[in-house]
Formats: structure tokens, sequence, C-alpha cells
């Protein structure tokens, strides 16, 4: 290093939601802080998804008539991953969900509201938190905004090619810029916010070869670098072959058209008419299942009253002034505007009805009953499966501090959201929706705390 070496006491690596909740919450602490992102602006994977955050045992739960808890949540996971989440993880972010959801509301104006209606696959109860529009793009500029108030620095277009280290500490980082220049700047603690490595082809052929042939619909920035940077420092790697894929990205639009249609009601078929799969497992899974039918594709199948329930998000908004969506006034129509066979999809039509009524069982296994029978006018729009972000990641301790293999910690590396370990399990049928945001507000927060006391005390 030289006499012009920047030195601030925490670098965050990232300016989604993990890394602005890691730099408001050391700024709460009166830390300086610096956030490096290599975008233009702060967006990330956060701004490409709804902006849904669960939290357990919320007052606004209990004001609604839920009941739900840290343990009830933590048994969620447990369930959808059938055991292969990190139980102890699980419990701790369950049990930190609430704060975080008031920290970030009371604390610093995110806009976050229970959001009620609908329950999504593997949650028991709802426990959704999101903005007024439902946009993970108003979560992030919120949270900009946020940081900005408090002082934090967010410097863009800045690139982190390398980790500067002294034994196990990291005490730098090269920061490249768009024009080659070339900087470094020294520093106290690091939060690696770098998301996974979806945006990276050889990690995922090498980790997740199942979902290798996927369109990914992630931020192109997830390159790896944490998971790379971790391998080169020695730090433990768990759950590596996790990801959140989804089974509903508009064809031809990159739209995701969401999940509540299916839980409500709605299901897919192939290009043959058919139901192939029981699609309330969880949209993550479903991808593979989709990518797997004839053309790589399948057709959402839904109403009126789906129509009028998905309206409020903004994705589906975003596919209908795409005209991702058609809509037939009888099933005959529905047939001839999707190109599906007739026979075959009123057929498919008429048994999802029965079921619904409660006569027979589903061959995949899914239970339609509880909710009203499709009618016309209908709805369909053709979907692929996609990979959107990685799960598996770097192992962390409830402090969000990255972890060697014997347990150990590293004195100064702490991470969370896509570029830790989360608590989806080791494949795509263990997310549930909320994880990822779930582990990148909690852990940031985690991580920017931990950081921050460790900064204050020398």
């Amino acid at each position: 290093m030289n006499d012009n070496t920047m030195h601030i006491p925490l670098a965050v690596i990232g300016a989604g939601a993990t890394g602005l909740c890691a730099a408001l919450a050391a700024a709460d602490a009166g830390v300086e802080v610096l956030v490096i992102e290599r975008d233009g602006t702060p967006l990330g994977s956060t701004a490409m998804s709804t902006g849904l955050i669960p939290a357990s045992g919320t007052p606004e739960q209990a004001a609604a008539g839920i009941s739900d808890s840290p343990a009830i949540f933590a048994t969620d996971i447990t369930r959808k991953t059938k055991g292969t989440a990190d139980p102890a993880m699980a419990l701790n972010l369950a049990r930190e969900s609430p704060d975080t959801i008031a920290w970030m509301r009371d604390s610093h104006g995110i806009p976050l509201e229970l959001v009620g209606g609908f329950t999504y696959p593997g949650h028991s109860v709802q426990r959704m938190y999101g903005t007024p529009t439902r946009s993970g793009g108003e979560l992030i500029a919120s949270l900009q905004s946020a940081a900005e108030d408090a002082g934090v620095m967010i410097l863009t277009d800045a690139t982190v090619t390398a980790l500067g280290t002294d034994g196990d500490r990291v005490t730098s980082l090269t920061v490249t810029r768009p024009d080659g220049a070339v900087e470094e700047i020294s520093c106290d603690a690091v939060v690696l916010a770098c998301s996974g490595f979806a945006g990276n082809p050889d990690l995922v052929a090498r980790y997740i070869p199942e979902i290798a042939d996927a369109i990914v619909h992630g931020h192109p920035g997830n390159k790896g670098d944490a998971l790379i940077w971790g391998e080169q420092l020695g730090a433990a790697i768990a759950d590596i072959g996790s990801y959140q894929g989804h089974g509903g990205l508009a064809v031809g639009h990159g739209i995701p058209i969401l999940w509540p249609l299916i839980m409500e009601g709605g299901f897919q078929v192939n290009l043959e008419g058919r139901r192939f799969s029981n699609e309330a497992s969880g949209y993550s899974e479903q991808a593979a299942k989709v990518i797997a039918q004839t053309d790589r594709v399948a057709w959402s199948i839904f109403d009126a009253r789906l129509h009028e329930l998905m309206s409020q998000f903004e994705d589906y908004r975003d596919a209908i002034s795409a005209n991702a969506v058609v809509t037939a006034e009888s099933v005959e129509a529905l047939a001839e505007k999707t190109r599906l066979p007739a026979a075959a999809l009123a057929d498919t039509i008429a048994e999802v009805a029965a079921l619904t009524r409660g006569e027979g069982e589903d061959r995949f296994g899914r239970d339609f009953t509880g909710k009203p029978e499709l009618a016309a006018p209908f709805y369909a729009a053709k979907v692929t499966g996609v990979l959107f972000h990685t799960q598996g990641g770097l192992v962390v301790d409830d402090d969000a501090r990255v972890l060697k293999p014997d347990g150990s910690g590293f004195p100064n590396l702490f991470a969370g959201g896509g570029a830790a370990r989360g608590v989806s399990g080791d494949g795509a049928d263990g997310y549930m929706a909320g994880n990822g945001l779930l582990t990148a507000t909690t852990l940031g927060k985690l991580a920017g705390r931990a950081a921050a006391r460790q900064i204050n005390n020398g």
C-alpha cells in the first residue's frame, strides 16, 4: 500500500439488499461505511424480485389473526427442505425476521406491509411483507434512499477484482473502474454482498448441471466472486447445488408469471394440453419440470378471478402490457389462441374442475379443493423454466461471519444473501418464496451490526 491508499472502516461489496442492509446497520452504530457496486446504480437480484420478505410472529400477523412464530417458520423450512437446511441457521433467521421488518420500516422508512390473500408454497401461514407495489425495484430504491440519508457512501461503476489479506484477515480491496483505473482501499472489515453465481455458466455447469441449460433470469453481475474468493481463502462452503428456479417466465418477454395464480387454483399444461406435475409443490422445482417438456415450454392456465388477484403485482401488470397473457371466452377459443389440442385441453380443464370439487385424487398429488372452480373467461401465458439465483455458498454463523471448515471464523469477513449459504437445503425443491430476501436482509443486518461492534471495540 502507498500513502494514497484510501482507508475505510467497513467495506461492503455489493449494493443489493444485503449490502445496503449491512451498511444501514453499521451506520446505525456510527461506523463509516463504503458500499462498492459494479453497476451504475444499485440494483442486484433484489431489483428483479417481487421484494417480498417473510417474517414470523409479527404484531401485524397477530392483528390479522394469524398464529405464527419463529418455531413454526423454522419447521416450515425444515419440511420444505426435507431436513437438509441447517436447522440452527433456519431458527436464527426466523427469530430475527420480525426485528428485520420492524427495523427496516420503523428505523429507516422502508414501506413494508403484511401481504394478505394467499399463502406461498411451503409456508403454512401468511407471513410475507412487501412494498405497496410488490416490487423489488421499489424495495431497492427505498433502501438506497435510506442509506444515503444515513450518510453511507456508495461507489458505483466500481468492481472489486481482488481481496488483499494478512493471514486470515482481509486487509484491502482492489477496485477497477470502467476506464481501467485501479485503486486500492484498505479496511478493517468486509461484508461480501455480491450475491451468488447464477451468472457464471462455468460454475453453474460444475455445481448445478440439472439447470445449466436453462435461461438465466437473474442479475448478470452474479459471477460467483464471493464463492471464488471463499475458495481461495479456504472458507467452508455448503449446499452448493441449491438454487431458486422459476417455472413461469413468460416466453419471449422475460417477465415472471408469479405463483399466486397457481396456488389459488391455476395449473400448467404442456404442448399436448396435459398437466405434467404437482405445480403447487413450488415454483423453484417447477423450473426443471417445465424445461423437461417439449420445446421447454408450458402454458399456465387461469381465469378472471386469478387475473384480478395477480393484478396487484407489478410483474403481472408488465406481462399484460407486453401482451404476454391471452384471454378467451371459452375453452375452444382458448385452445385456438394457444394452439393447444382442443380435446385434450378441455379434458384437462374438466379434470381440474372435478378435483376442485373433491372428486377423485390427483395423480400428481395436488389438492385442488378449497378453491373456486376456474370459469370463463379463461387466461393463459406461455412460459418456460429459468434459473433466478443460487442459494448455496459460504457458511456463516449467527452473526453472518464467514466460517472455516473447522468451524472457526474469519476475524473480519462477513457474508449474506447469495454470497452465503441460505436455508433452501441442497437442491431446488427446498426453496420457499422469500428465502432469498430473508437471508439478504437479515444476514445483511446481522453482518453490519457484528462488523460495527468489532470495529467500535477496536
